[in-house]
């Protein structure tokens, strides 16, 4: 199978939350300990970066790495972003003895609605994707989902000059210049992200209640 590594990004200021959001309890579990359980099921490692690897450490599996989130060296007074934490994970990989993943599967960790099983359909289709493209990524109106597909580790250095030239901002602009390819029959509902304390009323209203432990049926939010 095509090596994966997985890298949850945690390194927001969550200004629009207000708080955490990673710490955002689902009920049993926090938002990043969700994110990184589906992580674990879809790759053959699991890496968080961010600047508060103290703080997330105790609710995690030993398993999970954690990758320190800080500005390019080129960039010092640009405070990272998405796109300045794929850099430096991918980074982390291409200096590490055992080398680079073929390809590494970005989480943001505020989307409480991933699925494993998603997930790992999409990774068994990793192989059968030409060269020339260098992520495999959902869209959703109109734009890419930058933060819950996957990317070649190849596309380092690409996306390290795109980082410099544009002071670090959004992926969007490095994928509208670089052959990405779509992920078909995306359901919308499992990109849903929480920005704020309305998006996450809004997911609490709409959140289907848990299934009686003897039962079995269909869940967004499977393992």
């Amino acid at each position: 199978m095509t090596a994966v590594a997985a890298v949850v990004l945690a390194g927001g200021r969550s200004s629009r939350m207000g708080r955490d959001k990673a710490l955002i309890s689902l009920g049993s579990e926090t938002l990043i300990q969700r994110t990184c359980r589906v992580a674990i099921a879809g790759a053959d490692a699991v890496y968080v970066v961010t600047s508060w690897g103290d703080r997330y450490r105790p609710l995690l599996p030993a398993s999970v790495q954690f990758i320190p989130e800080h500005p390019l060296p080129e960039l010092p007074e640009t405070f990272p972003g998405p796109l300045v934490a794929l850099v430096q994970a991918l980074s982390w990989f291409q200096n590490r003895p055992g080398g680079s993943p073929d390809w590494v599967l970005v989480l943001a960790c505020d989307m409480p609605n991933l699925s494993a099983t998603t997930l790992a359909t999409w990774r068994t289709e990793l192989a059968a994707i030409p060269s020339p493209y260098l992520a495999y990524l959902p869209q959703r109106q109109q734009r890419w989902e930058p933060l819950c597909g996957f990317y070649r580790a190849t596309a380092l250095e690409s996306l390290r000059q795109y980082a410099i030239a544009s002071s670090g901002r959004s992926l969007q602009g490095w994928l509208h210049q670089h052959p990405v390819l779509p992920i078909a029959q995306v359901n919308d509902a499992m990109l849903a992200n929480l920005n704020t304390p309305a998006d996450l009323e809004q997911w609490q209203q709409r959140r289907p209640p848990p299934l009686p432990p003897d039962s079995h049926g269909p869940d967004i939010q499977d393992v």
